[in-house]
Parts: structure tokens; C-alpha cells; sequence
């Protein structure tokens, strides 16, 4: 073995816009292309935001403008604007803010001095500029280097700060903004800053009741239990009800950031509200107290820390440095608040009591069933076929994973073995697992999570995933749902999706539920090879081909060779994520396409018809449209028996 040397020249100093563009996941995480909303486009977007809600938590500046034009984002606030004479080091020299101060901003997310250089390092186009009484100062830059610095002018506009930067497309690869993301990430700010109103893209973001607003929207109030409650007091602020739902429902923040994970803050909620209904109750399991809870919970911590750099998890125990420890100051705050207004609110207190006492009766009822499934899920899970596990885990934690392999951990779930055993060999064995499905799966709408226990391969894939319990130990960050792009595909597609749409719909408000694109086409001659993804792909790749081009039209995933299939979803994948709006009904999707025929339903597959003929008359489109309608929609409703 030839042996290295390790000499002077080995070492290299490299300077800070330099490291950020070479690892880049240490300070955003996973790079992405837009599809998920923890990609970093978005993560640049919240660090150039998080500066102007610190500025109007402080007190100044009552509006924010965001426009995002062709791939480029543009920030204005009207608080302070940053000190003229410091404007070129705050946004490109590591560990230079006005943050470091306590006493200026005791509670801000952004501590580290590196939010705006890392967006200007990883944008190939930055500009800043900053608006103090009647003066201004800007400076451009280029992925970090700075290539106009303008003297100080006179202006006429008001103080604030703007900021227009252009994500570098050496770095993200064919990254494109979408809106319903960005949207929810700036309802997010509105919800958290009561009477700060943001104006996107010629929309008025704005909320006057805070979390209490957040869980109106986010859910049904046909759907709730009992009204929501809602607790305020200093550093703290909660909302509360239980709905129809599975599963735990938590929206939880820490000084503005949305810790998608929880942490140490959402546990002690837990802990409080637990606690708080079982003195109140003199009974009751804490598996029933939270069963089909839905929460908002947003607190204000002194030096919060975090478990990654993208802050998606609390690790903070204590309030502060000189603070009581969270679990404390949330049994104080939060449980004994909602212990007396119980006692205020009788009605209240009866409805919560009665949907405690449903989900118990529902515990009991699948006890038995469910231990048998656990065992048979924990002797599969030893030799299980169904499961082509990877090394990393979602759940590995940052401290045995890299952040960017974490975030990068991904499970393709498909049908029939020709479909795996290509996804299977075309993989990254490190962050990328295959599930395998034995053929359609049941339709399970209108059924309890009975069903989840009793149908082998629903138990097998909880967990695979590790959802019985919730997402605190959730193994891969992506779940993907891989089927063939014809009716078959399709059909299997929404039986999934219902599956978790039923059952584990915070997978799916979490973001981390997609559809995998393939493509439909492959069009070459000898010297070139394009994949199309639709028709119109397929015609601009034969008219940039000389001659007659061999053309494949790929019917189903195993017809596509590993060695096709590794492109597919390596580098260049595409993802449709599963995204739910704020004003979804999760009951009325569902109801709508996967319950018994619906004239609704049947009126929409005749109205959308299409026939391929050039002339067909009035009655007999009409009886193929009844026809189809009928076939269409007994294909959508699986019977259960």
C-alpha cells in the first residue's frame, strides 16, 4: 500500500463563503430541487425572513414584502435597516451580527452569524441594501464575492432593509420555488407574529389570533371535538382540541422556527397536558389523553439549542441560562391553566372527556389483534423479504448521521418484483430502502386502524417505517410511492395514499410523502439518448434528432434497466410531493374519491370524458360516458368484505 504524505502543503485554510459553497448541508441541510420543503431554497428564504420578524418582535417595522419572480426572491421590511458602515460585513463576514447582544435580542432564532452569509455564498446573485433615516448603502454580490459596494446616497424611501438574491444553479440543481410551500412558511410567520401583515406575490398574509388562527385553519371545526382552547402567557402560547383523526397532531415552534421534529419543548407540552387531565380526571392513559389530539404550541427561549443546524429539533432543557427547565415552566404555564379552565368550561370538559373515553374503548377493542400483529411483524422483520433496507436512518439522530444523508434517506415503495428488483439494483444501498407490495392493497377508508393490525402487509409497512407510535422514530425522511404509470399504477397510488391519509396523516402534513416520477419515454439515435417525462418532451427530443429516432415507450417500472433506473433517482430525480393545502378536509378528499359511488364523482368523470373520435353523436357520447363513469368509478371503490 503506498503510503501518503502529510506535509504542509496539505493543509488549506479556506475562506468563509469558500467552506459554506464546499459543504454546503452543514449550514441548510440537504440541497434539493424545490420538491421538498426542507430543501434549501427554502431554508435561504427563512434566514433572510427570520432578520425582519426579529426587527418587528423588537418593535419596528409592521410589514413585509415577498415577491419571488423567476427563481429570484426579493425581501423588504421596514424596521430599522442595517447600520450603513456595517452593511458589507453583515452579510459576509462569519460572526459578525447584532445578535450577540442578549439584551437586544434575548429570544432570536438566528444567534450564529451566518443566516445571510450562507444565502449569499449559495446565490450567484445577492444584493443588500439598507434605508436609515433618509440615507442608503448598497452592495452586490456574486456566490459571495462582492462586486459593487455603493457609497452612502440620500433617499427618499423609509428605513427598513432589502435583500434580492438568486440561488446559484451550480448548486441546486434545476431548483424550482413552489408557492404552496413558501405560502405555508410565511402563514407560519403571520401566525406567530399577530398583527404583522406579509404581502406575497399580490397576497395579504395576516392573522389577528395567532395559534389560535393556525389550528382553525389547519383544520375542520365540523371535525373538532370541542372548540379550541387557547393558552397565552409570557414565552408561551398554545391552542387545543381533539378531532376525529389518528394519531397526534403538533405544530410547534420555538422564538419563530418551526421544529418540524418537536424537541424538548413539545414533550413537556405533552407532559403538561397529560398530567393536567389526569389530576383533573383522577384517571385516564396517557396513550388516550393524546390520542387524536391536535396542538399548536409556540415558546420563547433564552440561547435555544439545537439539534442540527436546521434547527428542526429542540435540544434546550432549561428556559435560559438562568430559567427554570422547560418541563417546569410548561407544567406551570400550560397545565395548570388548562387545569382551571376546565374547571371554567363544563361543556368543554364533557367533550373532552367523552372523545378520552372513545379512544380508550378503541385501545382496548384492538389489544389483542395487535399484539398478535407485533409478533408476527417482529419474526418477519428478521428475515423480512418484503423490505430492501439502507444503511442510514432518518432517525439515526446527527450525532451518528450526517444532516444531509438523514435528510437524504429515502423508501420507494412498489408493486411486483420485476418494479423492486430494478429499484432495488439501480440504489444507493446507503440512503435508500425498497418496499415491495404483493399486489393492490386493501381500501381502507371508512375502516378503523384495526385494519392496519389485521392486513399483513399494512403491519409489515408501519413498521418498515416505524409509524405505529407516531414520527418521533420515523427511519427514512421520504417515503415514495413508486408505481407504474398506467390505470393499474394509478389505482394502487390512491390506495395508498388513502392508507395514509386515514391512518398516519401527520406523515403526509409533515412533508414527507411523494410521488416518484419516471419517465414515459425514451427517444435516441446513436449519438444521443432523452428521457421524456410527457408527450411534449417526447416531441422536442425527435425534432432535435436527425432522422427517425428509435422510440421506447416504457410501460411499467421493471421494463426500465437498473442501469436506466440508477440516473432516475440519483441526481436527477423528480418527486411530486403529497401536499396538503391549509384548507384541505383530509374526510371530504377522502369521502369524494374513496367512498361508496358518489354522483358528485360520477359527474366529474362525465364532464372530463374525452373520446378519441373525431364525431361521435349526442347519445352515443353520452352512453359511453355513462359506461365509462360506471367502469371508472367500481374501479375507484374496492369493495371490502
Amino acid at each position: 500500500m503506498a503510503q501518503v504524505t502529510y506535509t504542509e502543503d496539505n493543509i488549506r485554510s479556506l475562506d468563509w463563503k469558500e467552506h459554506i459553497r464546499m459543504r454546503p448541508g452543514m449550514y441548510i441541510g440537504k440541497l434539493g430541487d424545490g420538491s421538498s420543503a426542507d430543501d434549501g431554497i427554502y431554508i435561504l428564504i427563512k434566514e433572510v425572513i427570520d432578520n425582519s420578524i426579529d426587527e418587528y418582535v423588537m418593535g419596528h417595522g409592521k410589514q413585509i414584502d415577498i415577491k419571488i419572480e423567476e427563481g429570484e426572491v426579493y425581501v423588504r421590511d421596514y424596521g430599522r435597516g442595517i447600520p450603513l458602515g456595517k452593511v458589507v460585513d453583515c452579510v459576509s463576514k462569519i460572526n459578525t451580527g447584532g445578535k450577540y447582544d442578549s439584551k437586544a435580542f434575548k429570544k432570536s432564532v438566528g444567534l450564529n452569524g451566518v443566516g445571510t452569509k450562507a444565502v449569499n455564498a449559495l446565490s450567484d446573485y445577492f444584493k443588500v441594501q439598507a434605508i436609515r433615516e433618509g440615507k442608503t448603502k448598497i452592495a452586490e454580490f456574486e456566490q459571495g464575492n462582492l462586486t459593487k459596494d455603493q457609497k452612502v446616497k440620500k433617499t427618499d424611501e423609509g428605513n427598513g432593509t432589502l435583500v434580492i438574491f438568486r440561488p446559484d444553479e451550480n448548486i441546486f440543481k434545476k431548483y424550482k420555488f413552489r408557492s404552496d410551500y413558501v405560502e405555508n412558511q410565511l402563514w407560519n410567520y403571520a401566525y406567530l407574529n399577530a398583527g404583522l401583515k406579509i404581502n406575497f406575490n399580490g397576497k395579504t398574509l395576516v392573522s389577528k389570533n395567532g395559534l389560535l388562527d393556525l389550528l382553525e385553519r389547519k383544520t375542520s371545526n365540523e371535525n373538532l371535538r370541542y372548540p379550541i382552547i387557547h393558552l397565552k402567557a409570557e414565552d408561551v402560547e398554545v391552542a387545543i382540541s381533539h378531532g376525529n383523526h389518528y394519531g397526534e397532531q403538533y405544530y410547534s415552534f420555538v422564538n419563530g422556527q418551526h421544529t418540524t421534529q418537536g424537541g424538548t419543548h413539545l414533550n413537556a407540552l405533552k407532559e403538561a397536558i397529560v398530567e393536567a387531565v389526569q389530576t383533573h380526571f383522577g384517571k385516564f392513559d396517557r396513550r388516550d389523553i393524546l390520542s387524536s389530539i391536535v396542538a399548536a404550541l409556540s415558546v420563547r427561549v433564552e440561547e435555544p439549542v439545537f439539534e442540527s443546524q436546521t434547527k428542526t429539533k429542540l435540544g434546550s432543557t432549561d428556559m435560559g441560562p438562568k430559567g427554570p427547565t422547560i418541563r417546569t415552566f410548561m407544567k406551570n404555564n400550560v397545565g395548570e391553566e388548562l387545569d382551571r379552565f376546565l374547571h371554567r368550561n363544563p361543556e368543554t370538559k364533557k367533550a373532552l372527556e367523552k372523545r378520552i373515553l372513545q379512544s380508550e374503548r378503541e385501545r382496548k377493542e384492538i389489544a389483542g389483534i395487535k399484539k398478535l400483529a407485533n409478533q408476527r411483524a417482529k419474526k418477519a422483520n428478521l428475515h423480512n423479504k418484503k423490505l430492501r433496507d439502507c444503511r442510514a436512518h432518518f432517525s439515526d439522530g446527527p450525532r451518528k448521521t450526517d444532516e444531509e444523508i438523514r435528510l437524504g434517506t429515502t423508501i420507494f415503495i412498489t408493486e411486483g418484483d420485476s418494479a423492486s428488483g430494478s429499484i432495488t439494483k439501480a440504489r444507493d444501498v446507503q440512503t435508500q430502502a425498497v418496499f415491495s407490495l404483493r399486489g393492490k392493497p386493501l381500501n381502507c377508508y371508512g375502516l378503523t386502524k384495526k385494519v392496519v393490525y389485521e392486513n399483513e402487509e399494512f403491519n409489515l409497512l408501519q413498521h418498515a417505517l416505524n409509524i405505529e407510535d407516531g414520527l418521533d422514530d420515523l427511519r427514512y425522511n421520504r417515503v415514495v410511492i413508486a408505481t407504474d404509470a398506467d390505470v393499474d399504477g394509478m389505482h394502487i397510488r390512491l390506495l395508498l395514499l388513502t392508507f395514509f391519509l386515514q391512518f398516519f396523516p401527520e406523515l403526509v402534513r409533515n412533508g414527507h410523502l411523494y410521488i416518484l416520477d419516471t419517465p414515459l419515454f425514451r427517444v435516441r439515435d446513436k449519438q444521443k439518448t432523452f428521457y421524456c417525462y410527457t408527450d411534449q418532451e417526447r416531441q422536442n427530443a425527435i425534432k432535435s434528432l436527425r432522422g427517425k429516432p428509435e422510440i421506447t415507450r416504457f410501460k411499467g417500472l421493471g421494463e426500465i434497466s437498473p442501469g436506466e433506473f440508477k440516473d432516475f433517482i440519483g441526481e436527477n430525480i423528480r418527486l411530486d410531493p403529497v401536499v396538503l393545502n391549509e384548507e384541505t378536509d383530509i374526510d371530504e378528499v377522502l369521502q369524494y374519491y374513496m367512498g361508496k359511488n358518489t354522483p358528485q364523482r360520477q359527474d366529474f368523470i362525465i364532464d372530463n370524458l374525452r373520446v378519441e373520435k373525431d364525431e361521435v353523436d349526442q347519445d352515443e357520447e353520452e352512453e359511453i360516458a355513462e359506461i365509462a363513469a360506471e367502469e371508472v368509478t367500481s374501479e375507484l371503490t374496492v369493495e371490502v368484505e
